[in-house]
Order: C-alpha cells, then structure tokens, then sequence
C-alpha cells in the first residue's frame, strides 16, 4: 500500500460517512470544501447539555442516571448543582439551622458556569465534592469532557447565564408529600440529621423556597416530568430526542439525501486504530475495510426495494423485500478505489465504473 493511498484511505474513512449519491458534483465538491474547512477550524464538538430541574428529592438526580443508562454508549457526565454549595463561615456554621440551603445565594453560580463552560469547550475540570457534615468544600473529583453534560439542581433554572447554557431543560414535577417523605429519609439516613429538624427546615425553608425561587422556574422547561424517575415512558422519549440530536451533523441541513451512519463504541474504536500511529499496516487495512465495509452496507440500506413474498422449506409465506436490480458502483479515483472490494462482497457481480476528478492550474478549478 502506497503513502498516497493510506493517507486517501484514512481520509475517507475518517470523515462523514457517505451513503448517497450527488449530482452536479462540481458546485457540490465546491460547498464541501467549504463546510471543510468551516469544520476545521472548529477545534471542539460542543456537547449537548441538559438541565434537570425541580423541588428537593423529586427524583432529579434519578431521571439523570435513567438517561446515562439508555445512553451507554455515548461518553455521559452528570455535574450535580450541590457540589457548588459556598462553604458555610465560622460565624454562619454557629447559626447552622438557621442558614438556608435552598435559596439562590446558597450557591457559588460563578463556579458553576466556569465549570460549565471549560466542560464545553473540551477541557477537564475539577469539581468540589460538598460535605453536608461539615459544610465545606472538600476534595474534589475530575469530571473529562463527553458528548453529553447532564446538569441537575433545584435553581439550575433561575439564573438566566445557566439556562443559555442548556439545549434541553426538564422539570420533574413530584407531588410535595413524596418529597418530603423522601426528603425526610435521605436527610436523616445520609446526612445523619434529627427527624426533627429535617421537619422544623422544610417548613421554614424547604417549603417557602419551592415556592418562591423553585416552582416560578417551570415555566423555563422544554419538557416537565409528571413522577420523575416513575415516568418511563418520558425518560424513553427524552432519549430519542437526545440520540436524534446528537445523531445530526451539519452537512445533513445542506444535502438532504446525505446519511451520517450512528457512532458507537465499536466505530470509534475502529477509528482510535487507524489513526494511531503505533498500528501496524495489517491492522490498519483490517480494521479500515471494516470500516468501509460498514458504510457499504449502510448505503445500500437506503436504495429502492420492492416487496416479494416468497415460500420457506416449511411450507409458510414470507413477505420481504427485493434487492434493487441493474445496480452499479462508481468509484472515484483514487480514495475510492479502497471501497471497491466492500462493493463486490456485498452485491455480487456488479459492474464497477471508475472516475477521476483532477485540478488544473493554481485556481482550483476541478475538471
């Protein structure tokens, strides 16, 4: 294998994975080039950042794992917003009981936006790890950038800095008596409070604090969420929305018989190898006809079919579907000849035709 068609080779299957055919190729190629190099000067994908809104313990942190767990194989972090409680001072800490942790000015918002916007551009941050023991910040844990951000708190709505932050904001809306008892639970069993006082807060704190800064803020949420973690089907719903946005790419809004074949685990792993420089050649022509073999088969899943109804060995009729017929590959010259051998392995015998797109002069100008 040649240095010019590995590095064709590399640049077709690294790319967007194509499964349709264009006319007019020149003013085609041009409007490609162009999205190219708009592509390339964007050093980051942003990610998608959804806010998980609602009163204490309505399941907010629930609905965020239920979605990490259908999105498992997208890269998913969830940043709580009670990691960003201030650290209580000497004279406050005296007057613990009667701090209120559910007002606005209970949180460093500052610290949370910084946090926010290093995750979307790319960068790893330290988050601080609250302790409710002590009412400070501790160690904190490393938090490395993913496709997608989750953000859940109760005021993560009412400063309007974090909600322009956000591509899709949810409200789980739980009736206040299961709050309060679930409240009441988690205070007592993990943050080792009297049953007494968790009660004498809610009523001063919790309660008016809903009202007044939580609730108002629904008004804010793209979806509300009747149940919180008890609502599957809206967690389902929410997912589809989220696989379908991260699953756009912005060469779709300009072609719309352009396909993007969906990321997995698997794909990006096959293109961490080949573009490792430690793989060998044999490695990296393996797992590259892979690859194209991949986007091969993906293509042909979008050409026209017609139904056929056919008879098994047992005697019962099956309804599927007829491969489309006088089918035939063109194959640009060069990188495309590196998808040739997928072609033939899928669709037997077809008939191959061969192009090449060349320069002339220093204007570019394709002939």
């Amino acid at each position: 294998m040649g240095s010019n068609s590995i590095k064709d080779l590399t640049e077709a299957s690294s790319g967007v994975h194509f499964s349709g055919l264009h006319g007019n190729i020149e003013t085609r190629n041009t409007q490609i080039e162009q999205e190219s190099g708009l592509m390339a000067g964007k050093t980051h994908k942003q990610p998608f950042v959804i806010g998980v809104a609602g009163g204490a313990s309505s399941g907010k942190k629930t609905v965020g794992d239920m979605i990490i767990d259908q999105l498992h194989d997208q890269r998913v972090v969830l940043v709580n917003q009670d990691s960003f409680y201030r650290s209580l001072t000497s004279e406050e800490l005296l007057k613990v009981h009667e701090y209120n942790f559910d007002h606005p000015d209970a949180f460093d918002t500052e610290k949370l936006l910084s946090s926010m916007e290093m995750l979307k551009h790319g960068k790893s941050v330290d988050i601080p790890k609250y302790d409710f023991k002590t009412y400070k910040n501790g160690a904190s844990r490393r938090v490395n950038p993913s496709d997608v951000i989750i953000l859940e708190g109760i005021l993560i709505f009412h400063d309007p800095r974090v909600r322009d932050m956000l591509n899709m904001k949810i409200f789980v809306d739980t009736d206040a008596d299961v709050r309060l008892a679930r409240r009441i639970r988690r205070d007592t069993t993990e943050k080792g409070r009297e049953i007494g006082l968790v009660l004498d807060q809610y009523s001063k704190f919790v309660k008016p604090s809903f009202e007044n800064f939580i609730l108002p803020t629904k008004k804010y949420a793209d979806i509300i969420i009747p149940r919180g973690g008890d609502n599957h089907v809206a967690i389902d719903l929410i997912v589809q929305h989220i696989r379908t946005k991260l699953g756009q790419h912005d060469l779709c809004k300009i072609y719309p018989n352009l396909y993007v074949i969906h990321s997995t685990f698997q794909i990006r792993g096959m293109h961490t190898l080949i573009r490792d420089a430690k793989t060998t050649k044999h490695d990296f022509v393996f797992y590259s006809d892979r690859l194209i073999r991949l986007v091969v088969e993906h293509g042909l899943g979008h050409l026209p079919f017609t139904e056929k109804q056919v008879t098994t060995p047992t005697g019962s009729v099956y309804t599927g579907v007829d491969f489309c017929k006088r089918l035939c590959g063109v194959s640009v010259i060069r990188s495309g000849e590196s998808m040739e051998n997928a072609l033939r392995a899928c669709c037997k015998g077809i008939k191959i035709g061969k192009i090449l797109i060349h320069r002339e002069g220093d204007n570019g100008q394709q002939v």
